[in-house]
Protein backbone atom coordinates (compact mmCIF):
# COMPACT_ATOMS: atom_id res chain seq x y z
CA UNK A 1 0.00 0.00 0.00
CA UNK A 2 1.08 3.25 -1.28
CA UNK A 3 1.47 5.44 2.02
CA UNK A 4 0.36 9.48 1.93
CA UNK A 5 1.81 11.88 0.83
CA UNK A 6 0.83 15.51 2.49
CA UNK A 7 1.45 18.77 1.38
CA UNK A 8 2.76 21.05 4.10
CA UNK A 9 2.43 24.67 3.61
CA UNK A 10 3.32 27.27 5.93
CA UNK A 11 2.20 31.11 5.40
CA UNK A 12 4.35 33.99 6.78
CA UNK A 13 4.32 37.21 6.87
CA UNK A 14 8.09 37.58 4.75
CA UNK A 15 7.74 34.13 3.19
CA UNK A 16 5.88 31.13 2.56
CA UNK A 17 7.15 27.83 2.42
CA UNK A 18 6.36 24.34 1.63
CA UNK A 19 7.25 21.03 1.55
CA UNK A 20 5.90 17.31 0.91
CA UNK A 21 5.71 14.90 4.26
CA UNK A 22 5.40 11.43 4.73
CA UNK A 23 3.40 8.99 7.08
CA UNK A 24 5.54 9.41 9.55
CA UNK A 25 6.06 13.20 9.01
CA UNK A 26 9.37 13.84 7.58
CA UNK A 27 10.23 15.77 4.89
CA UNK A 28 10.50 14.02 1.84
CA UNK A 29 13.15 16.18 -0.25
CA UNK A 30 14.08 20.16 0.03
CA UNK A 31 11.53 22.33 1.17
CA UNK A 32 10.31 25.28 -1.59
CA UNK A 33 9.73 29.20 -0.26
CA UNK A 34 8.86 32.25 -2.62
CA UNK A 35 7.70 35.33 -0.76
CA UNK A 36 4.94 36.55 1.01
CA UNK A 37 2.43 39.06 -1.66
CA UNK A 38 2.87 42.67 -0.59
CA UNK A 39 0.19 43.97 2.57
CA UNK A 40 -2.77 44.08 2.21
CA UNK A 41 -2.29 40.53 0.64
CA UNK A 42 -5.14 40.06 -1.71
CA UNK A 43 -6.65 36.11 -1.68
CA UNK A 44 -5.89 35.58 -5.36
CA UNK A 45 -2.00 36.74 -4.67
CA UNK A 46 -2.26 34.68 -1.84
CA UNK A 47 -3.24 31.36 -3.85
CA UNK A 48 -1.09 32.33 -6.64
CA UNK A 49 2.39 32.60 -4.34
CA UNK A 50 1.16 28.95 -2.83
CA UNK A 51 0.91 27.53 -6.49
CA UNK A 52 4.40 29.03 -7.21
CA UNK A 53 5.77 27.47 -3.86
CA UNK A 54 4.37 24.22 -4.44
CA UNK A 55 4.74 23.49 -7.88
CA UNK A 56 8.46 21.91 -7.72
CA UNK A 57 7.02 19.41 -5.45
CA UNK A 58 5.63 17.06 -7.01
CA UNK A 59 2.74 14.85 -6.25
CA UNK A 60 0.49 14.68 -2.98
CA UNK A 61 -2.68 13.20 -1.65
CA UNK A 62 -3.98 16.00 1.26
CA UNK A 63 -2.83 19.34 2.07
CA UNK A 64 -2.42 20.82 5.67
CA UNK A 65 -1.73 24.49 6.00
CA UNK A 66 -0.51 26.91 8.99
CA UNK A 67 -1.74 30.36 8.57
CA UNK A 68 -0.61 33.49 10.22
CA UNK A 69 -3.98 34.87 12.36
CA UNK A 70 -7.36 33.17 14.05
CA UNK A 71 -8.28 30.88 11.64
CA UNK A 72 -12.22 28.95 12.35
CA UNK A 73 -13.64 25.77 10.59
CA UNK A 74 -10.91 26.50 7.87
CA UNK A 75 -11.54 30.59 7.53
CA UNK A 76 -9.94 33.27 8.10
CA UNK A 77 -10.99 35.36 11.11
CA UNK A 78 -7.80 37.89 11.13
CA UNK A 79 -4.63 38.09 9.39
CA UNK A 80 -2.98 41.35 10.79
CA UNK A 81 0.80 40.65 9.32
CA UNK A 82 -1.17 39.89 6.16
CA UNK A 83 -3.79 42.24 5.73
CA UNK A 84 -7.15 41.36 7.92
CA UNK A 85 -9.00 43.69 5.80
CA UNK A 86 -8.37 42.02 3.00
CA UNK A 87 -8.36 38.45 3.98
CA UNK A 88 -11.09 38.41 6.44
CA UNK A 89 -14.00 35.80 6.26
CA UNK A 90 -11.82 34.40 3.52
CA UNK A 91 -12.37 30.55 3.17
CA UNK A 92 -8.91 29.71 2.52
CA UNK A 93 -9.68 25.83 3.55
CA UNK A 94 -12.48 25.28 1.03
CA UNK A 95 -10.39 27.44 -1.67
CA UNK A 96 -7.59 25.16 -1.66
CA UNK A 97 -9.41 22.31 -1.68
CA UNK A 98 -11.01 23.23 -4.90
CA UNK A 99 -8.24 24.54 -6.50
CA UNK A 100 -5.85 21.97 -6.11
CA UNK A 101 -8.53 18.77 -6.17
CA UNK A 102 -7.18 17.44 -2.48
CA UNK A 103 -8.86 17.56 1.09
CA UNK A 104 -7.09 20.49 3.06
CA UNK A 105 -6.76 21.61 6.57
CA UNK A 106 -5.62 25.07 7.75
CA UNK A 107 -5.18 26.11 10.92
CA UNK A 108 -3.29 28.55 12.84
CA UNK A 109 0.72 28.47 12.45
CA UNK A 110 1.77 28.37 15.88
CA UNK A 111 -0.26 25.85 16.61
CA UNK A 112 0.77 23.54 13.86
CA UNK A 113 4.64 24.41 14.23
CA UNK A 114 3.79 23.51 18.42
CA UNK A 115 2.13 19.98 16.73
CA UNK A 116 5.96 19.59 15.72
CA UNK A 117 7.69 20.91 18.84
CA UNK A 118 5.45 19.46 21.75
CA UNK A 119 5.93 16.14 24.10
CA UNK A 120 2.56 16.18 24.95
CA UNK A 121 3.10 16.14 28.21
CA UNK A 122 1.23 18.72 30.74
CA UNK A 123 0.48 22.31 29.87
CA UNK A 124 2.60 23.19 26.80
CA UNK A 125 3.03 26.55 25.29
CA UNK A 126 4.75 28.31 22.17
CA UNK A 127 5.97 30.96 21.43
CA UNK A 128 6.94 32.14 17.64
CA UNK A 129 8.56 35.02 16.94
CA UNK A 130 8.91 36.56 13.22
CA UNK A 131 7.20 39.30 11.71
CA UNK A 132 4.55 39.04 14.69
CA UNK A 133 4.41 37.21 18.05
CA UNK A 134 2.64 33.60 17.54
CA UNK A 135 1.48 31.54 20.46
CA UNK A 136 -0.10 28.64 21.42
CA UNK A 137 -1.14 26.22 24.19
CA UNK A 138 -1.53 22.18 24.03
CA UNK A 139 -2.80 20.13 27.24
CA UNK A 140 -1.02 16.73 26.78
CA UNK A 141 -0.70 16.91 23.88
CA UNK A 142 -4.26 18.19 22.31
CA UNK A 143 -4.26 21.87 21.30
CA UNK A 144 -6.34 24.21 23.47
CA UNK A 145 -8.54 26.90 21.80
CA UNK A 146 -6.79 29.50 19.89
CA UNK A 147 -6.00 32.86 21.84
CA UNK A 148 -4.48 35.25 19.93
CA UNK A 149 -2.58 36.87 22.70
CA UNK A 150 0.10 38.62 20.58
CA UNK A 151 -2.29 41.33 20.28
CA UNK A 152 -3.11 41.70 24.00
CA UNK A 153 -1.11 44.27 25.89
CA UNK A 154 2.36 43.70 27.23
CA UNK A 155 3.72 46.96 28.12
CA UNK A 156 1.95 50.26 27.98
CA UNK A 157 -0.62 50.29 24.83
CA UNK A 158 2.63 47.88 23.18
CA UNK A 159 1.02 44.65 22.28
CA UNK A 160 3.23 41.35 21.99
CA UNK A 161 3.41 41.96 18.13
CA UNK A 162 4.77 45.44 18.79
CA UNK A 163 6.84 44.75 21.93
CA UNK A 164 8.71 41.50 20.55
CA UNK A 165 7.36 41.67 16.67
CA UNK A 166 10.11 41.74 14.04
CA UNK A 167 9.74 45.75 13.28
CA UNK A 168 10.40 46.30 17.45
CA UNK A 169 13.92 43.86 17.00
CA UNK A 170 14.57 46.26 14.17
CA UNK A 171 13.92 49.22 15.12
CA UNK A 172 15.38 48.54 19.42
CA UNK A 173 18.39 46.54 18.56
CA UNK A 174 18.87 42.97 19.70
CA UNK A 175 20.35 43.98 23.21
CA UNK A 176 16.42 45.31 23.98
CA UNK A 177 14.07 42.77 22.39
CA UNK A 178 16.45 40.37 24.02
CA UNK A 179 15.71 41.91 27.28
CA UNK A 180 11.91 42.05 26.15
CA UNK A 181 11.62 38.41 25.10
CA UNK A 182 12.83 37.83 28.51
CA UNK A 183 10.57 39.96 30.05
CA UNK A 184 7.46 38.07 27.73
CA UNK A 185 8.52 34.76 28.82
CA UNK A 186 8.28 35.98 32.46
CA UNK A 187 4.71 37.34 32.01
CA UNK A 188 3.74 33.91 30.25
CA UNK A 189 4.91 31.89 32.60
CA UNK A 190 2.84 33.81 34.99
CA UNK A 191 -0.30 34.34 32.97
CA UNK A 192 -0.05 30.11 31.29
CA UNK A 193 1.51 28.25 34.25
CA UNK A 194 2.81 26.19 30.72
CA UNK A 195 5.33 22.80 32.18
CA UNK A 196 7.43 23.54 29.25
CA UNK A 197 7.63 26.94 26.71
CA UNK A 198 9.45 26.22 23.13
CA UNK A 199 10.53 29.11 21.22
CA UNK A 200 10.36 29.45 17.23
CA UNK A 201 10.23 31.13 14.03
CA UNK A 202 13.07 32.65 11.86
CA UNK A 203 13.81 35.39 14.80
CA UNK A 204 14.20 32.52 17.94
CA UNK A 205 17.85 32.16 16.82
CA UNK A 206 18.86 36.27 18.04
CA UNK A 207 18.04 35.19 21.30
CA UNK A 208 21.10 35.63 23.11
CA UNK A 209 20.17 35.47 27.04
CA UNK A 210 20.24 32.00 28.95
CA UNK A 211 17.05 30.06 29.09
CA UNK A 212 15.62 28.37 31.86
CA UNK A 213 15.30 24.69 31.90
CA UNK A 214 11.36 25.20 31.05
CA UNK A 215 12.25 27.11 27.86
CA UNK A 216 13.48 25.58 24.69
CA UNK A 217 14.24 27.29 20.62
CA UNK A 218 12.92 25.22 18.30
CA UNK A 219 13.87 24.46 14.72
CA UNK A 220 11.70 26.61 12.35
CA UNK A 221 11.05 23.23 10.05
CA UNK A 222 8.57 22.13 12.63
CA UNK A 223 6.38 24.57 11.64
CA UNK A 224 6.00 22.36 8.63
CA UNK A 225 6.43 18.82 9.86
CA UNK A 226 3.73 19.80 12.42
CA UNK A 227 1.24 20.01 9.47
CA UNK A 228 1.23 16.19 9.57
CA UNK A 229 -0.06 15.96 12.96
CA UNK A 230 -3.99 17.39 11.35
CA UNK A 231 -4.13 14.09 9.27
CA UNK A 232 -3.82 12.25 12.88
CA UNK A 233 -7.29 13.73 14.24
CA UNK A 234 -11.07 12.83 13.86
CA UNK A 235 -11.86 15.21 10.82
CA UNK A 236 -14.28 17.00 13.43
CA UNK A 237 -11.28 18.79 15.31
CA UNK A 238 -9.87 20.78 12.93
CA UNK A 239 -13.15 20.86 10.42
CA UNK A 240 -11.20 18.67 6.92
CA UNK A 241 -12.88 20.34 4.10
CA UNK A 242 -13.60 17.29 1.61
CA UNK A 243 -12.77 18.16 -1.69
CA UNK A 244 -15.63 19.62 -3.38
CA UNK A 245 -15.56 20.79 -7.04
CA UNK A 246 -11.98 20.29 -8.39
CA UNK A 247 -10.67 23.12 -10.63
CA UNK A 248 -9.70 27.20 -9.73
CA UNK A 249 -12.26 28.32 -7.68
CA UNK A 250 -14.08 31.02 -8.80
CA UNK A 251 -14.04 34.70 -7.39
CA UNK A 252 -17.74 34.56 -5.88
CA UNK A 253 -16.65 31.41 -3.83
CA UNK A 254 -13.48 33.43 -2.03
CA UNK A 255 -14.77 35.43 1.60
CA UNK A 256 -18.34 34.45 1.03
CA UNK A 257 -19.55 34.19 4.71
CA UNK A 258 -22.75 32.57 3.20
CA UNK A 259 -20.83 29.42 2.71
CA UNK A 260 -21.45 29.37 -1.16
CA UNK A 261 -19.09 26.88 -2.19
CA UNK A 262 -20.63 23.02 -0.82
CA UNK A 263 -18.18 20.74 0.65
CA UNK A 264 -20.63 18.41 0.18
CA UNK A 265 -20.87 18.08 -3.44
CA UNK A 266 -19.06 15.72 -5.92
CA UNK A 267 -17.25 17.07 -8.78
CA UNK A 268 -17.84 15.21 -12.41
CA UNK A 269 -14.52 13.28 -13.51
CA UNK A 270 -13.98 15.86 -16.52
CA UNK A 271 -14.18 18.60 -14.16
CA UNK A 272 -11.43 17.26 -11.39
CA UNK A 273 -7.94 18.74 -11.17
CA UNK A 274 -4.61 17.06 -10.92
CA UNK A 275 -2.52 18.26 -8.42
CA UNK A 276 0.30 20.06 -9.77
CA UNK A 277 3.55 18.48 -10.77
Amino acid sequence: MNELRTLAIDIGGTGIKAALLDDAGNMIGERQRVPTPPKPVAPDDLVRAIDQAITPLGSFERVSVGFPGYVRDGRVLTAPNLGSESLANFDLQTVLAEHLGKPVRVLNDADVQGFGAIKGRGIEMVLTLGTGAGTAIFRDGEVMPHLELAHHPVSGNKTYDEYIGNAARRKKGKKIWNKRVAKAIDILREVVRFDHLYIGGGNAEDITFPLPADVTIVPNSDGLTGDIHLWRKAPTAFAGADVPNGGTVGPELRGDPTGAANPDSTAEPDQASDSPS
